[in-house]
Protein backbone atom coordinates (compact mmCIF):
# COMPACT_ATOMS: atom_id res chain seq x y z
CA UNK A 1 0.00 0.00 0.00
CA UNK A 2 1.22 3.48 -1.07
CA UNK A 3 1.99 5.96 2.22
CA UNK A 4 -0.60 8.66 1.85
CA UNK A 5 1.08 12.04 0.77
CA UNK A 6 0.50 15.37 2.88
CA UNK A 7 2.36 18.42 3.36
CA UNK A 8 4.79 19.78 5.94
CA UNK A 9 9.20 19.53 6.17
CA UNK A 10 8.42 16.62 8.53
CA UNK A 11 6.25 14.20 6.05
CA UNK A 12 7.98 12.02 4.07
CA UNK A 13 6.67 12.25 0.14
CA UNK A 14 6.46 9.04 -1.31
CA UNK A 15 8.89 7.75 -4.07
CA UNK A 16 9.52 4.16 -5.98
CA UNK A 17 12.47 2.33 -6.79
CA UNK A 18 12.71 2.41 -10.40
CA UNK A 19 16.58 0.94 -10.59
CA UNK A 20 19.44 -0.24 -8.55
CA UNK A 21 22.76 -0.22 -9.26
CA UNK A 22 25.17 -1.76 -7.05
CA UNK A 23 28.52 0.31 -7.08
CA UNK A 24 30.50 -1.65 -4.71
CA UNK A 25 30.31 -4.63 -2.01
CA UNK A 26 28.26 -2.18 0.09
CA UNK A 27 27.13 0.79 -1.51
CA UNK A 28 24.32 0.78 -4.28
CA UNK A 29 22.57 3.64 -6.36
CA UNK A 30 19.08 3.94 -6.46
CA UNK A 31 16.78 5.59 -9.41
CA UNK A 32 13.55 7.01 -7.79
CA UNK A 33 10.52 8.16 -9.15
CA UNK A 34 7.47 10.22 -7.00
CA UNK A 35 4.38 8.59 -7.04
CA UNK A 36 2.39 11.82 -6.71
CA UNK A 37 3.66 14.90 -6.77
CA UNK A 38 7.48 15.36 -6.48
CA UNK A 39 9.81 17.22 -3.94
CA UNK A 40 11.37 20.23 -5.60
CA UNK A 41 14.22 19.33 -7.65
CA UNK A 42 17.66 19.39 -5.01
CA UNK A 43 20.52 21.71 -5.89
CA UNK A 44 24.04 19.99 -5.97
CA UNK A 45 25.30 19.51 -2.61
CA UNK A 46 21.63 19.32 -1.06
CA UNK A 47 20.67 16.51 0.63
CA UNK A 48 16.74 14.19 1.48
CA UNK A 49 16.05 12.39 4.62
CA UNK A 50 15.31 9.34 3.04
CA UNK A 51 12.59 6.81 5.22
CA UNK A 52 12.66 3.53 4.96
CA UNK A 53 9.17 2.90 6.12
CA UNK A 54 9.37 0.13 9.49
CA UNK A 55 12.80 1.33 10.18
CA UNK A 56 13.28 5.32 10.23
CA UNK A 57 15.18 7.72 8.29
CA UNK A 58 18.41 8.94 7.53
CA UNK A 59 19.82 11.67 5.60
CA UNK A 60 21.50 10.68 2.39
CA UNK A 61 23.33 12.98 -0.81
CA UNK A 62 21.25 13.29 -3.78
CA UNK A 63 23.79 11.67 -6.64
CA UNK A 64 22.13 13.02 -9.96
CA UNK A 65 19.07 14.78 -10.61
CA UNK A 66 16.84 14.65 -13.91
CA UNK A 67 16.80 14.66 -16.81
CA UNK A 68 18.99 12.01 -17.75
CA UNK A 69 19.07 8.99 -19.95
CA UNK A 70 16.60 6.36 -18.79
CA UNK A 71 14.49 8.61 -16.79
CA UNK A 72 10.86 7.47 -16.68
CA UNK A 73 8.98 10.32 -15.89
CA UNK A 74 10.02 13.89 -14.73
CA UNK A 75 11.36 14.15 -10.71
CA UNK A 76 13.53 11.02 -10.58
CA UNK A 77 16.24 11.24 -8.58
CA UNK A 78 19.18 9.03 -7.79
CA UNK A 79 20.27 8.55 -4.30
CA UNK A 80 23.72 6.81 -4.03
CA UNK A 81 23.79 4.68 -0.33
CA UNK A 82 26.68 2.82 1.44
CA UNK A 83 25.00 0.41 4.18
CA UNK A 84 26.63 1.43 7.26
CA UNK A 85 23.23 1.11 9.75
CA UNK A 86 19.98 0.07 9.99
CA UNK A 87 18.20 2.34 7.89
CA UNK A 88 20.75 2.38 4.90
CA UNK A 89 20.97 -1.59 5.36
CA UNK A 90 17.37 -1.53 4.70
CA UNK A 91 17.37 1.26 1.76
CA UNK A 92 20.34 -0.55 0.30
CA UNK A 93 18.61 -3.74 0.50
CA UNK A 94 15.43 -2.01 -1.74
CA UNK A 95 14.22 -3.24 -5.31
CA UNK A 96 12.13 -2.06 -8.17
CA UNK A 97 8.67 -1.52 -7.03
CA UNK A 98 9.25 -0.87 -3.32
CA UNK A 99 8.20 2.63 -1.83
CA UNK A 100 10.65 4.74 0.33
CA UNK A 101 9.73 7.92 1.62
CA UNK A 102 11.98 11.70 0.56
CA UNK A 103 11.50 15.14 2.40
CA UNK A 104 13.49 17.79 1.02
CA UNK A 105 15.98 19.00 -0.03
CA UNK A 106 17.63 20.41 2.37
CA UNK A 107 20.89 22.75 3.28
CA UNK A 108 23.47 24.42 1.10
CA UNK A 109 24.68 23.29 -2.00
CA UNK A 110 27.65 23.88 -3.38
CA UNK A 111 26.77 27.03 -5.47
CA UNK A 112 28.20 26.19 -9.01
CA UNK A 113 26.49 28.95 -10.34
CA UNK A 114 28.95 31.19 -8.20
CA UNK A 115 31.98 28.84 -9.93
CA UNK A 116 31.14 30.17 -13.62
CA UNK A 117 33.76 31.27 -15.24
CA UNK A 118 36.52 29.57 -13.23
CA UNK A 119 38.37 26.42 -13.60
CA UNK A 120 36.99 23.51 -10.90
CA UNK A 121 38.68 21.06 -8.86
CA UNK A 122 36.10 18.23 -7.89
CA UNK A 123 37.86 15.91 -4.80
CA UNK A 124 35.57 13.23 -3.82
CA UNK A 125 36.89 10.67 -1.24
CA UNK A 126 34.72 7.07 -1.16
CA UNK A 127 31.12 8.18 -0.42
CA UNK A 128 31.98 11.35 -0.82
CA UNK A 129 32.04 11.30 -4.63
CA UNK A 130 28.14 11.10 -4.64
CA UNK A 131 27.62 14.60 -3.47
CA UNK A 132 29.80 15.61 -6.29
CA UNK A 133 28.57 13.65 -9.00
CA UNK A 134 25.95 16.59 -9.72
CA UNK A 135 28.63 19.06 -10.03
CA UNK A 136 30.92 17.08 -12.50
CA UNK A 137 27.64 16.39 -14.40
CA UNK A 138 25.97 19.65 -14.21
CA UNK A 139 29.57 21.56 -15.43
CA UNK A 140 30.52 19.16 -18.10
CA UNK A 141 26.65 19.86 -19.66
CA UNK A 142 27.16 23.46 -19.53
CA UNK A 143 31.08 22.83 -20.70
CA UNK A 144 31.67 26.39 -21.63
CA UNK A 145 30.44 28.44 -18.79
CA UNK A 146 33.59 26.94 -17.01
CA UNK A 147 38.14 26.40 -17.51
CA UNK A 148 39.26 23.38 -17.26
CA UNK A 149 37.30 20.40 -15.27
CA UNK A 150 40.10 18.50 -12.68
CA UNK A 151 37.93 15.43 -10.87
CA UNK A 152 40.12 13.66 -8.21
CA UNK A 153 38.68 10.06 -7.06
CA UNK A 154 40.36 8.51 -4.33
CA UNK A 155 39.09 5.26 -2.47
CA UNK A 156 40.15 2.52 -0.02
CA UNK A 157 40.57 -0.30 -2.83
CA UNK A 158 39.82 -0.75 -6.32
CA UNK A 159 36.52 -2.36 -5.56
CA UNK A 160 35.62 0.65 -3.23
CA UNK A 161 35.75 3.30 -6.43
CA UNK A 162 32.55 4.73 -7.33
CA UNK A 163 30.85 5.41 -10.92
CA UNK A 164 33.87 3.08 -12.64
CA UNK A 165 31.69 3.21 -15.53
CA UNK A 166 31.15 6.77 -15.72
CA UNK A 167 35.39 8.27 -15.18
CA UNK A 168 35.92 7.12 -18.65
CA UNK A 169 32.88 9.06 -20.29
CA UNK A 170 33.83 12.26 -17.90
CA UNK A 171 36.92 11.95 -19.24
CA UNK A 172 35.65 11.64 -23.48
CA UNK A 173 33.37 14.86 -22.18
CA UNK A 174 36.60 17.30 -21.44
CA UNK A 175 37.27 16.67 -17.59
CA UNK A 176 40.69 15.15 -16.43
CA UNK A 177 40.01 12.05 -13.99
CA UNK A 178 42.98 11.06 -11.57
CA UNK A 179 42.43 8.27 -9.31
CA UNK A 180 44.07 6.80 -6.60
CA UNK A 181 43.83 4.17 -4.18
CA UNK A 182 45.18 3.37 -0.61
CA UNK A 183 45.62 -0.18 -0.98
CA UNK A 184 45.83 -1.69 -4.61
CA UNK A 185 44.23 -4.91 -5.64
CA UNK A 186 45.77 -7.54 -8.52
CA UNK A 187 45.82 -6.05 -11.49
CA UNK A 188 45.61 -2.50 -10.66
CA UNK A 189 48.03 -0.54 -12.81
CA UNK A 190 46.32 3.02 -11.58
CA UNK A 191 48.18 4.99 -8.70
CA UNK A 192 48.30 4.19 -5.29
CA UNK A 193 47.96 6.89 -2.16
CA UNK A 194 45.98 9.44 -0.79
CA UNK A 195 44.01 11.66 -2.38
CA UNK A 196 45.96 14.44 -1.01
CA UNK A 197 48.81 13.62 -3.50
CA UNK A 198 46.83 14.42 -6.59
CA UNK A 199 45.95 18.17 -5.62
CA UNK A 200 49.12 18.89 -7.42
CA UNK A 201 48.47 17.11 -10.25
CA UNK A 202 45.21 18.78 -11.17
CA UNK A 203 45.83 20.94 -14.37
CA UNK A 204 44.00 24.20 -13.07
CA UNK A 205 45.11 27.51 -12.49
CA UNK A 206 44.83 27.58 -8.85
CA UNK A 207 44.22 31.31 -8.72
CA UNK A 208 41.38 31.09 -10.83
CA UNK A 209 40.04 27.71 -9.55
CA UNK A 210 36.76 26.78 -7.16
CA UNK A 211 37.35 23.81 -5.37
CA UNK A 212 34.57 21.71 -4.01
CA UNK A 213 35.80 18.65 -1.86
CA UNK A 214 33.62 16.05 0.28
CA UNK A 215 35.44 12.67 1.92
CA UNK A 216 36.23 11.79 5.21
CA UNK A 217 36.87 14.82 7.32
CA UNK A 218 40.45 14.01 7.40
CA UNK A 219 40.74 14.03 3.63
CA UNK A 220 38.86 17.36 3.90
CA UNK A 221 40.99 19.43 5.98
CA UNK A 222 44.35 17.76 3.83
CA UNK A 223 43.29 18.23 0.62
CA UNK A 224 41.53 21.82 1.03
CA UNK A 225 45.52 22.71 3.13
CA UNK A 226 46.65 21.19 0.09
CA UNK A 227 44.65 23.09 -2.59
CA UNK A 228 45.34 26.36 -1.06
CA UNK A 229 48.81 25.52 -0.42
CA UNK A 230 49.03 25.09 -4.41
CA UNK A 231 47.31 29.31 -4.94
CA UNK A 232 43.35 28.22 -4.47
CA UNK A 233 41.93 31.18 -3.06
CA UNK A 234 40.70 29.50 0.53
CA UNK A 235 37.26 31.42 0.15
CA UNK A 236 36.85 29.65 -3.62
CA UNK A 237 37.22 26.15 -1.72
CA UNK A 238 34.05 24.38 -0.23
CA UNK A 239 33.40 21.34 1.49
CA UNK A 240 30.79 19.31 2.63
CA UNK A 241 30.62 18.65 6.41
CA UNK A 242 29.18 15.22 7.73
CA UNK A 243 27.42 15.59 11.05
CA UNK A 244 24.60 13.22 12.35
CA UNK A 245 21.30 15.13 11.11
CA UNK A 246 18.24 13.83 12.80
CA UNK A 247 15.26 16.15 11.42
CA UNK A 248 17.02 18.51 8.48
CA UNK A 249 15.07 21.39 9.42
CA UNK A 250 17.32 22.94 12.40
CA UNK A 251 14.61 22.32 14.95
CA UNK A 252 16.40 19.27 17.06
CA UNK A 253 19.76 20.54 16.98
CA UNK A 254 21.59 16.94 16.68
CA UNK A 255 24.22 18.09 14.07
CA UNK A 256 25.07 21.26 15.94
CA UNK A 257 28.88 22.28 15.24
CA UNK A 258 29.84 25.32 17.00
CA UNK A 259 27.41 28.05 15.23
CA UNK A 260 26.25 25.70 12.98
CA UNK A 261 23.59 23.71 12.73
CA UNK A 262 24.89 21.66 9.77
CA UNK A 263 21.10 20.47 8.32
CA UNK A 264 20.43 24.01 7.70
CA UNK A 265 23.72 26.03 7.36
CA UNK A 266 25.74 23.38 5.94
CA UNK A 267 26.24 20.50 4.83
CA UNK A 268 28.35 22.84 2.23
CA UNK A 269 30.44 25.43 4.06
CA UNK A 270 33.55 27.18 2.87
CA UNK A 271 36.94 25.81 3.89
CA UNK A 272 37.31 29.17 5.87
CA UNK A 273 34.25 29.28 7.93
CA UNK A 274 34.56 25.33 8.10
CA UNK A 275 38.72 24.49 8.90
CA UNK A 276 38.74 25.12 12.48
CA UNK A 277 35.17 23.18 13.03
CA UNK A 278 36.24 20.31 11.80
CA UNK A 279 38.88 20.26 14.77
CA UNK A 280 36.09 19.23 16.99
CA UNK A 281 35.35 15.99 17.10
CA UNK A 282 31.65 14.31 16.70
CA UNK A 283 30.94 12.48 19.60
Amino acid sequence: MTPAAADGPMVPVPYRVTARRAETADTVTLALEPVGAPIPEPAPGQFTMMYAFGVGEAPISVSRTGPFDGTPAPGVLEHTVRAVGAVTRAVCAARPGQVLGLRGPFGAGWGLDEARGHDLVVAGGGIGLAPLRPVVLRALADRDAFGRIAVLVGARTPGDLLFRGELDAWRERGAQVEVTVDRPAPGWTGQVGVITGLAGAADVDPARAAAFVCGPEIMMRLTARALTELGVPAGNVRLSLERSMRCGVGWCGHCQLGPLLVCRDGPVVPYPRAAALMTVREL
